[in-house]
């Protein structure tokens, strides 16, 4: 990229951070300090805009840029991630939406706190809910280095490095100005900028094959380096009986760990009522489909056009597969038209990463003042101290997951997300399922579920061959991975029910029944609901 193109990226960076800022600006002269008003956007959304929203969120670099990747490197494999990722929305839509929108006000400790002594199930909830939104922020943060590198030379770069800062420094201003309101916003405007920036690569990729799927297929083959055993199962995850138990970890995590991410369940405490939350799915799952499709297009396209080694040795994990593909679709780099199409590809993905991370700060943050905080503050404490405290636990967050991104640069951020996934699916997901549904649960129960759940998924991770062991390890010149698998879901994710069955058998304290009562009849039918 010459220096000239190079320009052009940065301005399409500029003007998208710009009016990204111009609406937090907006968002925050509109409203009133209330904790309502910073946690949901007083719950003025329409499910259309929720919708939106809701895709906005998901729609991460994991996706635009990972998935591709993946599928770019593996082929038939690399699909697994589009798969799970969709089919994880029927869980969702089935038996999570519109209950939790009944249950709760704004954090998924307010659902267990219902019916649960309030004090510990506040605080395991809360610490669990900000575990996963920082692994997933790391996520979000390595596709943004690995972006930018690309543009301005090399990975392993400077750029890389302050490109991590940039975003992180970013994200803490949305949502400490903005907060929901604006946050909501630029997640529209980002699932707008990528559904429609999706869709004319994969007009152009079919455009490049005369609209025939079989030729892109064939040639996506024949450029992989694997031939015929590029579009059948098994490349990644058909070898040794851990590659295969990595692949049935991996599909659990992603279709189970939607339901429990905390940044999507408090998408649901934005829209007036159980109903608007469930048509809020409905609308998302439309969307989130056709960019899913697209996804599986992009990456056998970059595999067809660009080449699998050109993509590895851009980028060793694959997420720049993408932005590859468009500068070879406009005409290469020594045309006009590569270079302007990589230029919109990158700005659209740097748009994608800023809106996800806004989001995913947002909910965390309000985990750490909503529950984690209000269970040690003093009794009479001012409502916007909990604001305040979550403008500081912003900054905060971004401060860790900066340093964690740093560390995982070299890791496919695809992967990365399904780690979060796994962890949100064995802490989350266990605790929230009985609680709605289990007439004994107990507050035992849930607090032994989330940690059950949570510190196995968190341990086998760190002694996992995605911390040390491998060369693409975080610490490659070190070697405590014992755990063989990458993705701890096939482990943590059973323990996270178990624990939370055994924790209620073996309890003495009796359920309090009029508490589940209530509980079932307002997550039912919404009486009572905020």
């Amino acid at each position: 990229m010459t220096g000239n193109h190079q320009s052009l990226v940065l301005v399409l960076f500029s003007v998208f951070v710009a009016v990204t800022l111009g609406i937090t600006t907006w968002a925050g002269r509109n409203r009133h300090g209330s904790t309502e008003e910073f946690y949901t956007g007083s719950r003025l959304f329409s499910p259309v805009e929720n919708g939106l929203a809701i895709a906005g969120d998901y729609m991460s670099a994991a996706s635009f840029l990972g998935i591709s990747g993946l599928i770019a490197l593996f082929g038939y494999d690399g699909m697994l991630y589009s798969v799970g990722f969709l089919v994880a929305w029927l869980v969702v839509l089935l038996l999570v939406a519109e209950l939790v929108r009944n249950c709760g006000r704004f954090t998924l400790a307010d659902v267990l706190a219902a019916r649960m002594r309030e004090r510990p199930v506040r605080i395991a909830a809360g610490t669990s809910s900000v575990i996963v939104s920082v692994l997933y922020l790391v996520a979000q943060m390595v596709g943004a280095g690995s972006l930018v590198a690309l543009l301005l030379g090399g990975t392993g770069s400077a750029a890389q490095t302050w490109t991590v800062i940039g975003v992180g420094a970013l994200m803490v201003v949305y949502v400490s100005l903005g907060g929901m309101r604006a946050t909501t916003w630029i997640q529209i405007v980002k699932a707008v900028l990528l559904l429609v920036g999706t869709l004319v690569l994969g007009v152009l990729v079919l455009v490049r094959f005369g609209g025939d799927v079989n030729a892109l297929l064939r040639s996506a083959a024949d450029n992989s380096g694997f031939g015929a055993a590029f579009l059948a199962p098994g490349l990644e995850y058909g070898g040794s009986w851990t590659d295969r138990l990595d692949f049935i970890s991996l599909g659990l995590a992603l279709v189970l760990g939607t339901a429990g991410l905390p940044h999507i369940l408090s998408r649901f405490y934005t829209v007036p009522t159980a109903r608007a939350a469930r048509r809020s799915v409905v609308w998302a799952i439309g969307l989130i489909g056709g960019f899913y499709l697209m996804t599986i297009l992009l990456g056998f396209g970059a595999a067809a056009i660009v080449g699998s080694d050109e993509v590895r040795e851009s980028n060793e994990a694959g997420n720049t597969a993408v932005p590859l593909l468009a500068l070879n679709l406009g005409g290469g780099p020594d045309s006009t038209g590569g270079p302007v199409l990589f230029a919109v590809v990158a700005a659209v993905a740097f748009a994608t990463i800023l809106a996800v991370v806004a989001g995913v700060t947002l909910s965390s943050s309000a985990s750490v003042a909503h529950d984690l905080y209000a269970s040690f503050r003093r009794k009479g404490a001012k409502q916007r101290s909990e604001v305040a405290v979550a403008r500081v636990a912003a900054v905060g967050i971004g401060v860790v997951a900066i340093g964690l991104s740093l560390l995982s640069g070299g890791l496919n951020v695809a992967f990365l997300v399904g780690l979060a996934f796994a962890v949100a699916a064995s802490a989350n997901l266990p605790v929230l399922l009985f609680t709605l549904f289990w007439r004994r649960f107990t507050t035992r129960g849930a607090v032994w579920s989330v940690y059950g759940g949570l510190v196995p998924a968190v341990a086998l991770v760190v002694f996992s061959p995605v911390v040390s062991g491998r060369p693409t390890s975080m610490f490659p010149g070190a070697d405590f991975a014992f755990f063989p698998l990458e993705n701890p879901g096939l482990i943590s994710i059973p323990l996270g029910f178990v624990a939370g069955w055994i924790g209620t058998v073996s309890s003495s304290e009796e359920p309090d029944e009029a508490k589940h009562a209530e509980t079932e009849v307002r997550s039912l039918t919404g009486a009572g609901a905020v």
